[in-house]
């Protein structure tokens, strides 16, 4: 359970980007941000290759790691990934930081919460109570900057990335990749289609 409790608040340390962003955009602007989920992420990819071709064992990976991850790419990797994809994507065709800001906080806050609650869970399958308490974080995340329904849409994609982990080639794909992803990804249709 400690290695349950390092690993979540590792997660939400994710959450100082967007926040800081949020609490001084005069400082942290965008650029700043993106500048710095690209550092992390060439960061992470050499650890990976390295982890991955050469075995290496460092005590941090035995810590924060699950067993799936052995032979993949690590959640954390994947959490970087998942964050840069979203903050990239800002400036295409209607994605703005009113959809990446709160996608990024699906990940960083909802996640570890949702992993949290459903940690005692021996099965691979979150009750459906966890995946409600998911829902309804992710949801309030996205409230103060999308319209209502695109929130919902929002709370919804992150929620069902929580509880599926698809296995694509052998590799899993972690929900921290695909929380931001599809939760991004369902605002920004909730704001094209459902502007109300």
């Amino acid at each position: 359970m400690a290695d349950e409790v390092s690993r979540r608040l590792v997660h939400v340390t994710g959450a100082t980007v967007p926040l800081a962003h949020l609490l001084r955009p005069d400082l942290i602007t965008w650029r700043v941000v993106r500048g710095f989920l690209a550092v992390a992420l060439a960061v992470v990819v050499v650890l990976e290759a390295v982890r991955l071709t050469t075995g290496l064992d460092w005590v941090v990976y035995d810590r924060l790691t699950r067993e799936y991850e052995q032979d993949n790419p690590a959640g954390y990797a994947l959490y970087i990934v998942g964050m840069a994809a979203v903050a990239f994507a800002v400036g295409l065709p209607g994605v703005t930081t009113d959809i990446a800001v709160p996608a990024m906080l699906m990940l960083a806050i909802g996640d570890p919460i949702s992993g949290l609650l459903g940690s005692g869970d021996a099965s691979s399958v979150k009750q459906a109570w966890v995946l409600l308490v998911m829902f309804g974080v992710c949801t309030l995340l996205a409230a103060p900057f999308v319209s209502t329904a695109a929130a919902v849409l929002g709370g919804a994609a992150a929620t069902f990335a929580d509880g599926v982990k698809p296995r694509i080639a052998g590799y899993v794909i972690d929900d921290n990749f695909s929380i931001p992803v599809l939760g991004a990804l369902a605002m920004w249709v909730g704001v094209q289609y459902l502007p109300f």
